[in-house]
Protein backbone atom coordinates (compact mmCIF):
# COMPACT_ATOMS: atom_id res chain seq x y z
CA UNK A 1 0.00 0.00 0.00
CA UNK A 2 1.30 3.44 -0.95
CA UNK A 3 2.27 5.53 2.08
CA UNK A 4 2.97 9.21 2.74
CA UNK A 5 4.57 11.30 5.46
CA UNK A 6 3.93 14.93 6.37
CA UNK A 7 6.90 17.21 6.98
CA UNK A 8 7.49 20.87 7.77
CA UNK A 9 10.55 22.91 6.92
CA UNK A 10 9.87 25.59 9.53
CA UNK A 11 7.93 25.82 12.76
CA UNK A 12 4.37 26.81 11.94
CA UNK A 13 5.05 26.39 8.24
CA UNK A 14 2.93 24.61 5.68
CA UNK A 15 2.71 20.81 5.85
CA UNK A 16 4.06 18.99 2.80
CA UNK A 17 3.54 15.33 1.93
CA UNK A 18 6.28 13.06 0.60
CA UNK A 19 6.72 9.39 -0.24
CA UNK A 20 8.89 7.79 2.50
CA UNK A 21 10.05 5.07 0.07
CA UNK A 22 11.73 2.24 1.97
CA UNK A 23 12.49 4.45 4.99
CA UNK A 24 10.40 4.41 8.19
CA UNK A 25 10.87 7.84 9.78
CA UNK A 26 9.17 8.42 13.13
CA UNK A 27 7.53 11.63 14.28
CA UNK A 28 10.08 14.43 14.87
CA UNK A 29 12.76 12.70 12.76
CA UNK A 30 14.53 14.74 10.08
CA UNK A 31 14.69 13.84 6.39
CA UNK A 32 16.40 15.24 3.31
CA UNK A 33 14.20 16.13 0.33
CA UNK A 34 14.55 17.92 -2.98
CA UNK A 35 12.34 20.98 -3.46
CA UNK A 36 11.94 23.65 -6.11
CA UNK A 37 14.36 25.79 -4.08
CA UNK A 38 16.98 23.01 -3.85
CA UNK A 39 17.92 20.55 -1.12
CA UNK A 40 15.85 20.91 2.03
CA UNK A 41 15.77 19.40 5.50
CA UNK A 42 12.33 18.80 6.96
CA UNK A 43 10.98 17.50 10.25
CA UNK A 44 8.44 14.70 10.20
CA UNK A 45 5.12 15.88 11.65
CA UNK A 46 2.97 13.00 10.39
CA UNK A 47 4.64 9.54 10.42
CA UNK A 48 4.03 7.12 7.54
CA UNK A 49 0.34 6.45 6.89
CA UNK A 50 -1.69 5.03 3.97
CA UNK A 51 -2.16 7.51 1.14
CA UNK A 52 -5.70 8.89 0.96
CA UNK A 53 -6.56 10.20 -2.54
CA UNK A 54 -9.24 12.47 -1.03
CA UNK A 55 -6.72 14.23 1.20
CA UNK A 56 -3.23 13.85 -0.21
CA UNK A 57 -2.06 15.35 -3.53
CA UNK A 58 -2.03 13.21 -6.65
CA UNK A 59 1.69 13.59 -7.29
CA UNK A 60 3.94 13.01 -4.28
CA UNK A 61 7.71 13.37 -4.46
CA UNK A 62 9.92 10.85 -2.64
CA UNK A 63 12.29 11.78 0.15
CA UNK A 64 15.98 11.40 -0.58
CA UNK A 65 17.09 9.86 2.71
CA UNK A 66 17.23 10.29 6.47
CA UNK A 67 19.22 13.31 7.66
CA UNK A 68 22.67 12.82 9.20
CA UNK A 69 23.76 14.23 12.56
CA UNK A 70 25.91 16.85 10.81
CA UNK A 71 22.95 18.00 8.72
CA UNK A 72 20.76 18.29 11.81
CA UNK A 73 23.46 20.32 13.55
CA UNK A 74 23.52 22.62 10.53
CA UNK A 75 20.01 23.69 11.52
CA UNK A 76 21.43 25.31 14.63
CA UNK A 77 24.07 27.10 12.54
CA UNK A 78 21.40 28.34 10.15
CA UNK A 79 19.31 29.54 13.09
CA UNK A 80 22.27 31.59 14.32
CA UNK A 81 22.67 33.16 10.87
CA UNK A 82 18.95 33.99 10.81
CA UNK A 83 19.21 35.65 14.22
CA UNK A 84 22.18 37.81 13.17
CA UNK A 85 20.48 38.71 9.88
CA UNK A 86 17.32 39.69 11.73
CA UNK A 87 19.20 42.01 14.09
CA UNK A 88 21.08 43.63 11.20
CA UNK A 89 17.89 44.06 9.16
CA UNK A 90 16.07 45.73 12.07
CA UNK A 91 18.96 48.16 12.48
CA UNK A 92 18.86 49.10 8.81
CA UNK A 93 15.06 49.44 8.79
CA UNK A 94 15.39 51.95 11.61
CA UNK A 95 18.29 53.72 9.89
CA UNK A 96 16.34 54.12 6.64
CA UNK A 97 13.14 54.96 8.58
CA UNK A 98 11.11 52.45 6.59
CA UNK A 99 7.41 51.95 7.51
CA UNK A 100 7.64 48.15 7.70
CA UNK A 101 7.45 45.49 10.40
CA UNK A 102 9.92 42.60 10.12
CA UNK A 103 8.12 39.35 10.97
CA UNK A 104 10.50 36.49 10.26
CA UNK A 105 13.73 35.49 8.54
CA UNK A 106 14.20 32.24 6.62
CA UNK A 107 17.67 31.03 5.64
CA UNK A 108 17.61 28.16 3.15
CA UNK A 109 19.18 24.93 4.36
CA UNK A 110 21.83 24.94 1.62
CA UNK A 111 22.61 28.63 2.16
CA UNK A 112 21.53 29.60 -1.36
CA UNK A 113 18.99 32.24 -0.30
CA UNK A 114 17.60 34.17 2.64
CA UNK A 115 14.07 35.61 2.82
CA UNK A 116 12.91 38.47 5.04
CA UNK A 117 9.15 38.47 5.66
CA UNK A 118 7.54 41.78 6.60
CA UNK A 119 4.19 43.52 6.89
CA UNK A 120 3.37 47.07 5.88
CA UNK A 121 0.28 49.15 5.25
CA UNK A 122 1.28 49.90 1.66
CA UNK A 123 4.16 49.63 -0.77
CA UNK A 124 7.64 50.16 0.65
CA UNK A 125 10.71 51.36 -1.24
CA UNK A 126 13.29 49.00 0.25
CA UNK A 127 15.94 49.23 -2.47
CA UNK A 128 18.60 50.70 -0.20
CA UNK A 129 17.79 48.16 2.51
CA UNK A 130 18.18 45.35 -0.03
CA UNK A 131 21.62 46.63 -1.03
CA UNK A 132 22.72 46.70 2.61
CA UNK A 133 21.51 43.13 3.18
CA UNK A 134 23.24 41.75 0.07
CA UNK A 135 26.53 43.43 0.98
CA UNK A 136 26.35 41.99 4.51
CA UNK A 137 25.06 38.47 3.85
CA UNK A 138 26.78 37.66 0.54
CA UNK A 139 23.92 35.53 -0.75
CA UNK A 140 20.63 35.92 -2.61
CA UNK A 141 18.23 38.09 -0.59
CA UNK A 142 14.47 38.43 -0.97
CA UNK A 143 12.19 40.85 0.87
CA UNK A 144 8.66 39.43 0.85
CA UNK A 145 5.59 41.36 2.05
CA UNK A 146 2.94 39.18 3.71
CA UNK A 147 -0.57 39.67 5.08
CA UNK A 148 -1.54 39.97 8.71
CA UNK A 149 -2.98 36.42 8.80
CA UNK A 150 0.35 35.01 7.63
CA UNK A 151 2.05 37.06 10.32
CA UNK A 152 -0.05 35.40 13.02
CA UNK A 153 0.73 32.00 11.50
CA UNK A 154 4.48 32.65 11.68
CA UNK A 155 4.54 34.27 15.12
CA UNK A 156 2.08 31.85 16.76
CA UNK A 157 0.26 32.28 20.06
CA UNK A 158 -2.94 31.24 21.82
CA UNK A 159 -6.47 31.82 20.60
CA UNK A 160 -9.48 32.89 22.66
CA UNK A 161 -10.18 29.19 23.31
CA UNK A 162 -6.87 28.85 25.13
CA UNK A 163 -5.37 26.53 22.52
CA UNK A 164 -2.53 27.22 20.03
CA UNK A 165 -3.64 29.12 16.95
CA UNK A 166 -5.21 26.88 14.29
CA UNK A 167 -3.08 28.45 11.55
CA UNK A 168 0.09 27.59 13.47
CA UNK A 169 -0.85 24.10 14.62
CA UNK A 170 -2.69 22.37 11.77
CA UNK A 171 -4.27 24.61 9.11
CA UNK A 172 -2.59 24.11 5.74
CA UNK A 173 -4.27 26.98 3.89
CA UNK A 174 -6.41 29.97 4.77
CA UNK A 175 -10.07 29.89 3.76
CA UNK A 176 -12.47 32.76 3.20
CA UNK A 177 -14.37 33.72 6.38
CA UNK A 178 -17.32 36.12 6.41
CA UNK A 179 -19.49 37.82 9.03
CA UNK A 180 -22.42 35.84 7.61
CA UNK A 181 -20.92 32.69 9.11
CA UNK A 182 -21.08 34.23 12.58
CA UNK A 183 -24.68 35.35 12.03
CA UNK A 184 -25.80 31.90 10.91
CA UNK A 185 -24.30 30.37 14.06
CA UNK A 186 -26.10 32.89 16.30
CA UNK A 187 -22.80 34.21 17.60
CA UNK A 188 -22.22 37.63 19.09
CA UNK A 189 -21.17 40.10 16.42
CA UNK A 190 -18.87 41.87 18.86
CA UNK A 191 -15.54 42.14 16.97
CA UNK A 192 -13.58 41.36 20.14
CA UNK A 193 -15.33 37.98 20.41
CA UNK A 194 -15.18 36.79 16.80
CA UNK A 195 -11.75 38.13 15.81
CA UNK A 196 -8.55 36.13 16.05
CA UNK A 197 -5.06 37.13 17.13
CA UNK A 198 -4.50 38.60 13.65
CA UNK A 199 -7.43 40.97 14.08
CA UNK A 200 -9.41 39.28 11.29
CA UNK A 201 -12.44 37.00 11.67
CA UNK A 202 -11.52 33.72 13.36
CA UNK A 203 -10.80 30.83 11.01
CA UNK A 204 -12.88 28.49 13.20
CA UNK A 205 -16.07 30.29 12.14
CA UNK A 206 -15.77 28.31 8.93
CA UNK A 207 -15.52 24.86 10.55
CA UNK A 208 -19.21 24.36 11.38
CA UNK A 209 -20.67 26.67 8.74
CA UNK A 210 -21.85 23.90 6.42
CA UNK A 211 -23.43 21.99 9.33
CA UNK A 212 -25.45 25.03 10.39
CA UNK A 213 -26.55 25.63 6.79
CA UNK A 214 -27.79 22.05 6.52
CA UNK A 215 -29.64 22.16 9.86
CA UNK A 216 -31.35 25.44 8.96
CA UNK A 217 -32.91 24.10 5.77
CA UNK A 218 -36.13 22.90 7.44
CA UNK A 219 -36.39 25.81 9.88
CA UNK A 220 -38.37 29.02 9.23
CA UNK A 221 -36.26 32.17 8.96
CA UNK A 222 -36.01 34.73 11.73
CA UNK A 223 -38.87 37.24 11.61
CA UNK A 224 -41.04 35.03 9.41
CA UNK A 225 -44.77 35.30 10.14
CA UNK A 226 -46.44 31.94 10.74
CA UNK A 227 -49.82 30.66 11.86
CA UNK A 228 -50.37 28.14 14.66
CA UNK A 229 -53.49 26.69 16.28
CA UNK A 230 -52.71 29.01 19.20
CA UNK A 231 -52.72 32.06 16.91
CA UNK A 232 -50.55 34.06 14.54
CA UNK A 233 -47.00 35.04 15.39
CA UNK A 234 -43.45 35.42 14.13
CA UNK A 235 -40.17 33.58 14.68
CA UNK A 236 -38.01 35.41 17.21
CA UNK A 237 -35.38 32.80 18.16
CA UNK A 238 -33.74 29.72 16.68
CA UNK A 239 -31.95 26.87 18.40
CA UNK A 240 -30.27 25.26 15.43
CA UNK A 241 -28.42 22.57 17.34
CA UNK A 242 -31.44 21.81 19.56
CA UNK A 243 -33.65 21.70 16.43
CA UNK A 244 -36.27 24.11 17.76
CA UNK A 245 -37.40 27.71 17.33
CA UNK A 246 -39.48 30.18 19.32
CA UNK A 247 -42.60 31.96 18.05
CA UNK A 248 -43.90 35.20 19.59
CA UNK A 249 -47.70 35.16 19.39
CA UNK A 250 -49.80 38.29 18.90
CA UNK A 251 -51.08 38.05 22.47
CA UNK A 252 -47.50 38.24 23.81
CA UNK A 253 -47.02 34.57 24.59
CA UNK A 254 -43.93 32.72 23.39
CA UNK A 255 -44.20 29.18 22.05
CA UNK A 256 -41.23 26.89 21.45
CA UNK A 257 -41.65 24.56 18.51
CA UNK A 258 -39.63 21.35 18.44
CA UNK A 259 -39.07 20.08 14.90
CA UNK A 260 -37.13 16.96 15.83
CA UNK A 261 -38.69 13.62 15.06
CA UNK A 262 -41.20 12.83 17.77
CA UNK A 263 -41.20 16.44 18.90
CA UNK A 264 -44.07 18.49 20.25
CA UNK A 265 -45.24 19.81 16.89
CA UNK A 266 -44.29 19.52 13.26
CA UNK A 267 -43.19 22.61 11.38
CA UNK A 268 -46.14 25.05 11.16
CA UNK A 269 -47.62 26.34 7.95
CA UNK A 270 -46.87 29.87 6.78
CA UNK A 271 -49.42 32.62 7.16
CA UNK A 272 -51.14 33.65 3.96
Amino acid sequence: MEKVIGIRFRKGGRLYHFDPREFCPAKDDYVIVKTEQGVGLGQVIEPPCPRNPDIHPREIKPIERMATEDEIRRLADNAAIESEARTFCLEKIAAHELPMNLVDVEYFFDGSKIIFYFTAEGRVDFRELLKDLVRRLRTRVELRQIGIRNQAKMVGGLGGCGRPLCCTSFLKNFHAVSIKMAKEQNLSLNPAKISGACGRLMCCLQYEHETYKELRKDMPKMGKKIELPEGKGKVVRQNVIGRSYTVLLEDGRELEIDIKEGGRRSAPRSAE
